[in-house]
């Protein structure tokens, strides 16, 4: 009998091996995901940006073409595009492609035909847009994205000069963090996006890939709705997942704010309290409205929002670039989370995001203004 006792001993002593083996390895995520979670927080006030590049281009007219002007990230960045155009004495005119695709097509096709010396291809890729980007590079407009695309910087299979952005995958792998940090590794997420943007997707397949990674949490539902029809799609989709998952459902992660503009009702008649689960983190872009939800903890505890006015600065500094005939400039902003605990710092004209490293007197030191 001896052997058989022996035998059963290892494999005991296996199991156990294995199990604080794979208890260890949580737990190194969860530190992981904790430390990626504190460091997004902290403030930006050192400039990181370029320090050198042409003096501005003599004046002339720019276009953004905005996917839809009821996105706050969009009219953000726009109205960084127009404050920088004015420090560098251009003209900027703003076009609403209205949240369709129609509509973005409508507004390109009106923008080629101002014939401006540059075009600012806002919030929607440039996949959807092949014609108009090929009429743009036979007619010489160079095109400057942002958001056009999963990735920063030169896309010439796209025609684009450069993509502003931060880095999607350290935007989602930063909002994903933060719910398993908070759950303590047990968090069950519902993850919203829009497949009509690549990198929409894109950021949110791989906040699936972290929430998957932790051995304790769930991935619900991975909803894919469309943004512009969030204020009529999301109050049935939120009643729809509370009876579908009840308390389970403790985390939405979102590639966008907009998602969460119109969950609130639905949650509070479902007895759900403002600072309870599910708690809402939002992989871009940092309105205004997210801001005041995590200000007052109503339905949002987080946001990885884009430094949206210093991007419009970027974006006239890349256009400035294109037609000095040099190089993109090479900068990504860092990756930045905001949460109750540092929602007023980091704060712009609307309290939003907007870093105090001195962005603005950079650039017009390299505008020559």
């Amino acid at each position: 009998m001896k052997p058989v006792r022996t035998h059963i001993t290892t494999a005991l002593l296996a199991l156990c091996a294995a199990g604080l083996a794979g208890q260890a390895l949580a737990d190194d995520f969860l530190d992981a995901a904790k430390k990626k979670a504190e460091a997004a927080t902290m403030p930006q006030d050192h400039w990181d940006g370029p320090t050198s590049g042409p003096r501005a281009a003599s004046p002339r007219t720019i276009v953004f073409v905005a996917a839809d002007m009821k996105n706050g990230g969009i009219v953000g960045v726009s109205k960084g595009v127009e404050e920088a155009g004015k420090a560098i004495g251009w003209t900027v005119r703003v076009i609403d492609g209205q949240g369709s695709v129609s509509g973005r097509t409508a507004a390109l096709n009106q923008a080629l035909a101002i014939n401006p010396a540059g075009i600012v291809v806002g919030g929607f890729d440039t996949t959807e847009q092949k014609v108009a980007f090929a009429n743009a590079a036979k007619s010489g407009i160079p095109l400057v994205g942002w958001h056009a695309g999963p990735k920063p910087g030169p896309d010439p299979s796209a025609g684009l000069y450069a993509n502003v952005t931060t880095t999607a995958d350290d935007v989602a792998d930063v909002a994903a963090s933060w719910a398993v940090a908070d759950s303590g590794g047990k968090a069950g997420v519902v993850i919203f996006t829009d497949s009509q943007y690549a990198i929409a997707v894109y950021k949110a397949r791989a906040m699936e890939a972290v929430i998957k990674k932790c051995g304790g949490c769930t991935v619900l539902a991975f909803e894919d709705s469309p943004i512009a029809e969030s204020s009529t799609r999301m109050p049935q989709l939120t009643s729809s997942l509370l009876q579908r998952f009840g308390d389970k459902w403790t985390y939405s992660l979102a590639i966008n704010d907009l998602y969460f503009d119109f969950m609130g009702p639905t949650l509070a008649a479902a007895g759900k309290k403002g600072d309870g689960p599910p708690k809402a983190v939002s992989a871009g872009d940092g309105s205004e409205a997210a801001y005041e939800r995590i200000r007052a903890k109503r339905f949002q505890a987080g946001t990885v929002p884009e430094p949206l006015n210093m991007q419009g600065w970027q974006i006239v500094d890349e256009l400035n670039r294109a037609f000095a005939k040099q190089a993109w400039s090479g900068y990504v902003p860092k990756v930045h989370l905001v949460t109750p605990g540092n929602v007023g710092k980091d704060g712009g004209p609307k309290n939003l995001f907007d870093p105090d490293n001195g962005y603005r007197n950079e650039y017009k030191k390299i505008w020559g203004k």
